[in-house]
């Protein structure tokens, strides 16, 4: 006979229990809103407590997950319901399901505010000195929501002085890897002058060159790597930075001999060492020239005595002019100066053809100059007045040039 098949065990009134890793957790921002709410409220409005709260919940409350829910209260004191009022629900056996410690309930002043931007400038610093211990793919993340911050305004450059500071993160390479990508997030949205003035009120602008290793701290390194990335506007405010700096210590230099007394020929030898040692270039210095003899006197008041005293200050000064004159580019960029000067210093408006008669007369400034000057290469201040005083001896220096010509065709 055929053999019958047996049942098979049933399961029938058993519960299977879920493996944990296949358990899904249940979604409650309530849940997470009665947690952050009731750390908060028991800071009592000290914001260093609120710091210190958050930075360890973080461990326990998934801050990612209830981002919306973080962020509802921690602006407005609560969670947000469609069309923006406060939700009321919850148990409120267990608590307050609101907080004073928010953006809407803070001293309305830019110091009762500061405190949450404050917060997020320490959190956002310290997260940076930590980079070393993160992936590639998290500093870049960091870097780029980092550039975000600083093109908006949000936190300022001293969020990223472990860059500079930590020398680890500098030897290993990882502050310039940062740095690239930050610079380059911020370049996206802002313009370099928007980066140079957040650099300067911080006082990070001259820090730069710190990001590289001690053996590669040059402008040489500096421009052929941040060339190579497409950063060429951070290299130009660099090396305009430096410049500036230069011009400096230059001009603190000159004054210096100046106020001692030395000779001519002396200050034409300290600067031009200067010139040499600070790169700089011949047109750069002769307007450091004009603007350091032109301080170190105290003019008269006296509109018809500053001709005299102008001329007469400057009598000593011009083989020094004439020796950092040598160039065409840089006489024009001495008379367009003295032009600016005549302007801003109203008392001088009067004396400017005087001074270039001068100048011409010392063999500081040529005739192609004052005339290129006359004709194209002008100051837009005071350019009227000034090009009126000027005409008589300009007709005199064409006709001169008329003559010379004249007499080189008998010849």
């Amino acid at each position: 006979f055929m053999s019958q098949k047996q049942p098979k065990p049933s399961l029938t009134g058993v519960r299977i229990k879920a493996r944990k890793r296949d358990e899904k957790e249940k979604f409650d921002p309530s849940t997470f809103r009665d947690a952050i709410i009731t750390g908060l409220n028991e800071c009592e409005s000290d914001f260093e407590q609120v710091e210190r709260y958050l930075d360890g919940a973080g461990g326990k409350l998934d801050y990612r997950r209830y981002a919306e829910t973080l962020f509802d209260i921690l602006f407005a004191g609560g969670v947000l319901a469609p069309g923006g009022t406060l939700q009321d629900e919850g148990d409120k056996s267990k608590g307050s399901i609101y907080t004073n410690i928010c953006v809407f309930e803070a001293e309305e002043s830019h110091e009762g505010l500061r405190a949450f931007l404050q917060s997020l400038e320490e959190e956002t610093t310290k997260v940076i000195g930590f980079i070393k211990n993160f992936t590639e793919s998290q500093r870049k993340k960091l870097a780029i929501v980092t550039g975000h911050l600083l093109a908006n305004g949000i936190v300022t450059p001293a969020v990223f002085t472990s860059l500079y500071t930590n020398d680890i993160l500098v030897r290993d390479g990882l502050s310039l890897e940062f740095a690239t990508v930050m610079f380059t997030s911020w370049l996206k949205e802002k313009d370099i002058s928007n980066v140079s003035s957040a650099l300067k009120k911080s006082h990070q602008d001259s820090k730069l060159l710190e990001l590289f290793p001690f053996n590669k701290r040059s402008m040489e390194h500096f421009e052929e790597y941040f060339n190579g990335v497409g950063l060429e506007q951070l290299v130009d405010f660099e090396r305009h930075r430096q410049i500036a700096v230069s011009k400096k210590k230059l001009q603190k230099n000159l004054q210096e001999n100046i106020e001692k007394g030395a000779n001519i020929k002396d200050i034409i030898s300290n600067t031009k060492e200067d010139m040499k040692s600070f790169s700089l270039k011949e047109h750069n210095v002769v307007v450091i020239l004009w603007d350091t003899v032109m301080g170190a006197m105290e003019w008269s008041k006296k509109e018809d005595l500053i001709a005299e005293q102008s001329l007469r200050h400057l009598r000593p000064y011009t083989p020094l002019f004439e020796a950092f004159t040598t160039k065409g580019r840089s006489e024009l960029t001495l008379i367009v100066r003295v032009q600016d000067f005549c302007y801003d210093n109203m008392n001088f408006l009067k004396v400017f053809h005087k001074i270039v008669l001068r100048f011409y007369k010392a063999d500081v400034l040529s005739e192609d100059t004052i005339l290129k000057w006359y004709n194209e290469a002008h100051s837009s201040k005071g350019k009227s007045i000034f090009l009126q005083q000027m005409k008589d001896m300009v007709e005199w220096l064409k006709n001169a040039e008329e003559e010379t010509d004249s007499g080189d065709d008998e010849n």
